[in-house]
């Protein structure tokens, strides 16, 4: 159990201080939150990290850090809301590419977020624990964006969390997506080696740009590309030239193939943040609703057995007739 450190309940208006223990080292900060804080919308508890009034050992810090044993997280004055109850999570189960008694491995459809927050009421994580109410232990072991599709983690017992979460961090898994791009991708590009600097625009939304190596915030990013084909522009329909490339993520930072695949002037077809807005708009036209980024293949080692494995997640149907449409 978390210890409470002098302070009172979340609902009394003052601030307190939470000491982590061994059973939370390893969560991510707004996990971390967001089970402390079972009356507090998740709304607020993104605002509060963001806003810098959460300190981590005295300092900001960002919903993605890790947390150690001995830690302290401070916390701003919070009263609990008197409104409704927030919304249950519908139970839903998502197609499963393996599942055993350690992990789940999802084919994650695009369009859901993977928890709630930030303005989204549940995701993946909280439908599949509301559809499994008997599972002791579901937690994600990565992410990813919302309008990405693909290969997702689920760990059903802690010991399989830390374990494959420290294959993360310590770059032991193989990461490869699926990308269209805008325009011919020169064979050449292989590597994209730029740090990246997240910030915040005026209304509040996070976005990623490419930085110096100068930059104190900048965040080292390096990104393996391959192309796998080139599609003949479609004169007839108003659209270019564009490339479908295998991309694999060496460090996974926010937004990371977006922003660098759009550095480099070939943003991802169907990109609403980072890409063309105006192609965006004709290729919608021509069939392409979402933004055609899959994670394709993942590579990891069991947690238990230590059996090397690797996961294969096949375009999704909306995105294969894409691409197999004739040029005109």
């Amino acid at each position: 159990m978390t210890a409470i450190i002098g302070g009172n309940p979340p609902a009394a208006p003052a601030a307190r201080q939470l000491r982590v223990d061994a059973e939370s080292a390893g969560q991510r900060l707004d996990n971390f939150l967001l089970r402390q804080l079972k009356g507090v919308p998740k709304t607020h508890v993104y605002r509060i990290i963001r806003s810098g009034e959460v300190r981590l050992n005295k300092g900001r810090s960002s919903a993605d850090a890790r947390l150690a044993e001995g830690d302290l997280v401070r916390l701003p004055p919070l009263r609990l809301a008197q409104s409704a109850p927030a919304p249950v999570a519908p139970a839903r189960e998502f197609p499963i590419l393996l599942e055993d008694d350690w992990l789940i491995a999802l084919d994650k459809p695009a369009g859901h977020a993977v928890h709630g927050g930030s303005g989204v009421s549940w995701g993946v994580i909280e439908q599949l624990r509301r559809a499994r109410p008997q599972a002791r232990f579901l937690e994600l072991v990565h992410r990813l964006d919302r309008d990405t599709s693909g290969v997702l983690l689920v760990a059903k017992r802690r010991s399989a969390l830390t374990a494959l979460q420290q294959q993360f961090r310590e770059r032991q898994t193989g990461k490869t997506y699926l990308a269209l791009v805008i325009g011919t991708w020169p064979e050449r590009c292989k590597l994209i080696d730029l740090p990246l600097h997240k910030y915040l625009q005026p209304d509040g939304e996070r976005r990623v740009r490419t930085t110096s190596a100068q930059d104190p915030d900048g965040m080292r990013a390096i990104t393996l590309v391959r192309r796998r084909s080139l599609l003949a522009a479609r004169h007839a329909q108003g659209l270019p030239a564009l490339s479908l490339l295998e991309v694999t993520i060496k460090t996974g930072r926010t937004h990371q193939i977006r922003v660098h695949l759009a550095s480099q002037g070939h943003p991802i077809a169907g990109d609403e943040k980072y890409g063309d807005f105006d192609l965006n708009r004709r290729l919608h036209k021509q069939g392409l609703a979402r933004m055609f980024l899959h994670a394709w293949r993942l590579a990891f080692t069991h947690p238990a057995s230590g059996e090397p494995l690797q996961l294969l997640a096949e375009l999704p149907p909306e995105l294969q007739h894409f691409l197999d449409e004739p040029s005109a």
